[in-house]
């Protein structure tokens, strides 16, 4: 993996620019793909094979492009560029962010490669594009994550873009080419002045709600945990009530691009593993036995199976969607 100053044409475009080399095979949108909340996350946006983000660095809002390109016999880059205030903070990130820090060395190795189903090794020979993004931007995963406890996913979504849309700022212009509408999540200090009713209208309930409030008082020391070894900092955000191994492990999945950390208690999830690795339903002990020759790679296990294309058979009931804005 390499790092090239971006070419005249797309450093003169921009207020900081980078060309990124990953080394081999890379797919964008898998790497960035569990970065976002929905095909809706106004701090998203795709156009094809391009994609747009904005988020706060220490220094200020950004606007960030991400451009892939090589394919075939050609080398396999990203041509990135940032505007705005925290323009250059942003284009620091960039390289974990797109995963230059996950090693799959271990995990391919052949003696462990071995002892794998025959499921994963085969979805990773057809996945060597994708990398595990390390965010490093805790509040931002955090929040809509917190927002995601014990409820579906859809009405979890549609609460984050309605106090995006209410509390988000636009993003730093980027010239003719930026997408209308992208915003900037608010920082821990702007999510902490949500009013009561706002997070009820957005059909969020008074436990969620108050777990966030929680979490974001803390929102200097939240982001240090960036700093820490993913093991460390999940530990630590499960000292604030609220926040369990679930939430924890879909923090540090995204933030550090943890290989190993399982979403224990996840609705589907044990069911899900349990079908694809026995034919059969299991629970999160049940799940954690059955994960466990490949500990320290965990994560990338369960992706894997993701990436196979397999579907469970339905078990049970759904969940049930419920409108916290009616009570």
């Amino acid at each position: 993996m390499t790092i090239a100053e971006a070419p005249p044409r797309l450093a003169a475009a921009a207020d900081a620019s980078l060309r990124w080399y990953p080394g081999g095979p890379y797919d964008l949108a898998q790497t960035l793909g569990p970065l976002l909340r929905g095909n809706s996350d106004p701090s998203f946006s795709v156009q094809g094979s391009v994609i747009w983000n904005a988020f706060t660095t220490e220094e200020g809002p950004a606007t960030v492009r991400f451009t892939p390109a090589g394919s075939g016999g050609m080398e396999h880059r990203v041509d990135v560029q940032a505007w705005g205030p925290g323009a250059g903070a942003a284009i620091e990130s960039v390289p974990r962010l797109l995963g230059a820090e996950d090693d799959w060395q271990g995990f391919d190795e052949p003696a462990f490669h071995a002892t794998l189903p025959r499921m994963v090794r085969e979805a990773r020979r057809r996945s060597l594009a994708l990398r595990l993004p390390s965010s490093g931007r805790v509040v931002d995963q955090l929040v809509p994550i917190i927002l995601e406890q014990k409820v579906t996913v859809i009405e979890a979504r549609r609460a984050y873009r309605y106090l995006l849309h209410r509390y988000g700022s636009p993003a730093p212009q980027a010239g003719s080419l930026a997408p209308a509408g992208l915003l900037v999540a608010p920082t821990a200090a702007q999510w902490l002045q949500v009013p009561s009713w706002e997070w009820h209208r957005a059909g969020v309930g008074p436990q969620r709600s108050a777990t966030v409030m929680r979490a974001l008082r803390a929102g200097v020391a939240l982001e240090r945990l960036a700093a820490l070894p993913a093991v460390e900092a999940a530990a630590k955000m499960q000292t604030i009530p609220g926040i369990g191994i679930w939430t924890a492990a879909e923090v540090v999945q995204r933030t550090h691009g943890c290989p190993d950390s399982i979403s224990v208690g996840d609705y589907h999830l044990a069911a899900y593993v349990g079908a694809a690795l026995t034919g059969r339903r299991t629970d999160d002990a049940g799940m954690l036995r059955l994960l466990a020759p490949w500990q320290g790679h965990r994560q990338r296990v369960v992706r894997m199976i993701q990436s196979s294309g397999f579907r469970k058979p339905t078990f049970g009931p759904r969940m049930t969607i419920q409108d916290h804005r009616r009570h």
